[in-house]
């Protein structure tokens, strides 16, 4: 069985606000930045599926952040796959400030695609069993929720452009987190307060189309869904503590 494995970042300029603390958003962004490193690292990353025509895509993510790093603080993202089968890799993550103490906790869920046809492929196909790769250690926090449909209270169109692409040609997750955070009072987004995401992705969104991003306040729960205009393409749910 493989160990888990940390990585050390800092609390830069641009991943804070006026508050001169780390954003959720940027928060998520290096945990998934995490995952990239970690998979190329272990001989399974990007670079090794893109000559095949084939990469990894995001399939579920939860993440929840108790304490944002002020500016200029470092911290550490430690990180490990314990769960695989034929469809979804499970890869978990704990984050801890320079003390030490554990701040969040993320678990994503991955699938392989074949970028010829933009289909999600068997992993075993792909990169093998990769039991030697597993870490005998439960993931830290309840895996992604499903999150069903809502009735939005505010609407927001956005045309998908060149800077919300990523590698795999449609929307980044980060540019789906910012759109949805963007539709928020920045007095609930500049608290701090403990904070759970979960983030569900189920089509692609691509150059070119114009989204519907629907937001409904519920509760302590802010949900959202992103339309490309024939179904919904992304939903998520942030739990305020």
């Amino acid at each position: 069985m493989a160990e888990k494995t940390g990585y050390t970042y800092y609390a830069d300029p641009q991943q804070v606000d006026f508050t001169l603390r780390m954003t959720v958003p940027a928060l998520a962004n290096e945990v998934l930045n995490t995952a990239g490193v970690d998979a190329q690292r272990k001989g399974f990353g990007i670079d090794k599926l893109n000559k095949e025509n084939r990469s990894w895509v995001l399939s579920r993510m939860a993440i929840e952040i108790d304490d944002r790093p002020e500016q200029y603080t470092s911290y550490e993202i430690v990180t490990w796959v314990n769960e695989y089968n034929r469809m979804l890799s499970t890869r978990n993550f704990t984050l801890h400030d320079a003390a030490g103490r554990e701040f969040g906790r993320a678990v994503t869920q991955w699938c392989i695609i074949d970028l010829a046809v933009r289909k999600a492929i068997d992993l075993n196909t792909v990169i093998g069993p990769c039991t030697d790769t597993l870490v005998d250690a439960p993931s830290p926090t309840e895996k992604p929720r499903k999150v069903m449909g809502i009735t939005p209270q505010h609407v927001m169109e956005h045309r998908v452009v060149y800077s919300d692409i990523d590698f795999n040609r449609h929307v980044n997750t980060m540019r789906y987190i910012n759109m949805m955070f963007d539709m928020l009072p920045i007095e609930q987004l500049t608290a701090i307060r403990p904070v759970r995401l979960d983030i569900h992705f189920m089509h692609e969104c691509r150059y070119g189309q114009t989204l519907t991003v629907g937001y409904e306040q519920r509760d302590g729960l802010s949900l959202f869904e992103v339309s490309n205009g024939e179904e919904a393409a992304v939903r998520a749910a942030l739990e305020w503590r």
